[in-house]
């Protein structure tokens, strides 16, 4: 399959996350950031908007009964940048994940400027 956007680790938010989980659970959620690399129209099963949330969406993971989100947005063209990632443990995403989110796209954003 082709890639059709790219996928960009924004600093160390997400891998920090990533190393703490068994590595079957990280290739899980790798295996799925590749999915949205790859598929023209990625079901909402593994992308989704966040409804309240400003332009942010989730990828989605499920693996051994247990719910992963890695929260990302959309910049220019086909560049997706992930920010954040975390174990879901309720039916809403967290409000403070969504925040931390909204702080690291904003830092992105800054930093994109002053180049």
């Amino acid at each position: 399959m082709k890639i059709l956007r790219e996928v960009v680790f924004y600093k160390n938010h997400l891998t920090d996350f990533l190393e703490t989980l068994p590595i079957k659970t990280a290739k899980k959620i790798y295996w799925t950031i590749d999915l949205v690399r790859r598929l023209n129209v990625v079901p909402e099963t593994y992308l989704k908007k966040l409804a309240d949330a400003d332009r942010l969406f989730e990828i989605r993971v499920e693996f051994g009964g247990d719910i992963f989100r890695v929260l990302c947005f959309f910049d220019e063209g086909n560049l997706v940048v992930l920010t954040n990632g975390f174990q879901k443990k309720s039916q809403r995403t967290p409000r403070n994940e969504i925040d931390r989110a909204l702080r690291i796209r904003d830092e992105y954003y800054g930093e994109k400027q002053k180049h």
